[in-house]
């Protein structure tokens, strides 16, 4: 969710998202929330983040605890490492709409987290 907004934000940022625990495909539930905002997540795929870890970096994101201590370190350049930690909706308990409710309540926080990182790191004045 967050490399979608980070795109709907301004599609001129180049945005990779990774994982640690790869599934191979995107939650449909993520799909499902995401497209009740305008955003099209459905061509994303999950990729194992040992394929980038050689590739230089403006900034690491890590997104969830479990991601932060399992992030490998990077031998590409990375300037900054930063964690911008959710509670993972996946792992949601409850009715359909229990669930639902939670992938909502954490996409709009990714979404509000994710646009004050863009608007204080990657369009601050130079």
């Amino acid at each position: 969710m967050a490399e979608g907004f980070l795109n709907s934000f301004d599609s001129g940022v180049e945005v990779y998202s990774a994982g640690t625990a790869i599934t191979g495909s995107v939650h449909i539930k993520a799909v499902q929330v995401m497209n009740e905002v305008g955003i099209d997540i459905s061509g994303q795929c999950t990729k194992d983040v040992g394929q980038f870890i050689d590739k230089d970096f403006n900034y690491v994101i890590t997104v969830c605890g479990e991601a932060r201590e399992a992030c490998p370190v990077f031998t590409g350049s990375v300037r900054q490492r930063i964690h911008i930690g959710f509670n993972d909706p996946a792992k949601a308990v409850g009715t359909q709409e229990q669930i639902m409710t939670k992938f909502r309540a954490v996409r709009d926080e990714i979404k509000k987290r994710f646009f004050q990182f863009y608007l204080d790191e990657i369009k601050k004045p130079r």
